[in-house]
């Protein structure tokens, strides 16, 4: 017990976003002295119960050497490091407009790991390409993030209207990325690890843990999380419970403080008035300051903000969008896609690519407005 309480607090202490984010809270919290139940009505509940669960049975599929043999599968069948990288990217695009960004991410980033264990790859290269098309591919889709499902229904557009609204800047990002792809990763042969190919898979767990994925899915879907988080808890506490205890709370930990420093900034009368001022005007400055917020309270909180002040428009969908690029702040995605990769340098990494894509990505939308 004292070994692993040793372990949680050496992670704590070395989780820098963490440690701010807990910072500012405390900070923010002996300034305005908020009560426990604003604190805890300020968390997004749904998002963390459905970000629990889709971390458990994303470990669950992972342990149980499914994604070994599905990455196996897949290295034999695009032999070049250029052809891989766009495969993968391609599909994390697609899946981000039918399952939303962060789900996609639990689907691709976990198969991604497994490849390490079969040949020679930049794994973290990978992963952070991954990173950047959920970001791409998911504004284009009502459905594809949650500040656009947000949007969609605040807007007053159809399913076709809004997808008619984001595809010439989502083709254009998407088009640049895929030349991005093919330069960064170069056209050689995969070395295949012929020692580390074949890894023992428990079968059981990964049909139990697929099953649980897609029913719990379905129970987000329907408005569900919590039920479907007890039955997913119940279940693997009855079959695999080290699955539970694998799981990365501690980045529940930091959504949780996102959501309690959110609403404890939001009670800055300046910042009401600033923003007043902002939305208020012409199509650009709501692209720069939805953009610009979007990297210092990610793009989902920053589009809950901003609809307070102004409707639903292109300037908004444009700039809250553009804004999941930049910092890893900046969308809820990159923290997952980064804390699953296990890599502690990758963060430094993925801001040299997401910077330039931020500028670009901002730029093509300013000519578009």
């Amino acid at each position: 017990m004292k070994f692993f309480v040793t372990r949680i607090v050496s992670a704590l202490l070395h989780d820098h976003l963490l440690m701010v984010l807990a910072g500012v809270a405390i900070l923010m919290s002996l300034w305005f002295k908020p009560s426990l139940v604003s604190l805890g009505n300020a968390i997004d509940w749904p998002t963390i119960t459905t970000l629990s669960g889709l971390l458990i049975l994303a470990r669950g599929l992972e342990s149980s050497g499914l994604l070994n043999q599905l990455a196996v599968s897949l290295i034999r069948h695009l032999h070049r490091e250029r052809s891989l990288a766009i495969f993968l990217v391609v599909a994390a695009a697609v899946l981000s407009m039918l399952l939303t960004n962060d789900i996609a991410l639990f689907v691709v980033v976990p198969l991604t790991l497994g490849l390490r264990l079969l040949a020679v790859l930049p794994i973290s290269r990978l992963i952070i390409f991954e990173a950047l098309a959920v970001n791409a591919g998911s504004m284009l889709s009502p459905i594809g993030n949650p500040q656009n499902i947000l949007l969609w229904q605040q807007s007053g557009l159809s399913f076709i209207g809004f997808v008619s609204q984001m595809l010439p800047l989502t083709g254009i990002i998407f088009i640049a990325l895929l030349a991005l792809t093919a330069l960064c990763f170069p056209s050689k042969q995969i070395a295949l690890n012929t020692e580390k190919q074949e890894r023992e898979s428990d079968r059981s767990l990964a049909q139990l843990c697929a099953g649980l994925f897609v029913l719990f899915i379905i129970a987000v879907e329907y408005k569900y999380s919590t039920l479907g988080l007890i039955v997913v808890l119940i279940v693997l506490l009855w079959r695999a419970r080290k699955l539970i205890v694998q799981a990365d709370w501690l980045l529940i930990i930091v959504f949780m403080l996102m959501f309690v420093d959110i609403h404890l900034l939001g009670q800055l009368p300046s910042l009401h008035e600033s923003l007043s001022a902002w939305v208020h005007g012409a199509a650009m400055p709501q692209l720069w300051l939805s953009a610009i917020l979007s990297q210092f309270i990610s793009n989902v909180p920053a589009t809950i903000l901003l609809l307070q002040y102004t409707p639903a428009n292109q300037a908004i969908a444009y700039g809250v969008n553009v804004g999941g690029f930049g910092l890893a702040l900046g969308s809820m995605a990159n923290l997952i896609a980064l804390r699953m990769s296990g890599d502690k340098t990758i963060w430094w990494s993925f801001h040299a690519y997401s910077f330039p894509a931020l500028v670009f990505s901002l730029g093509v939308a300013a000519l578009m407005l």
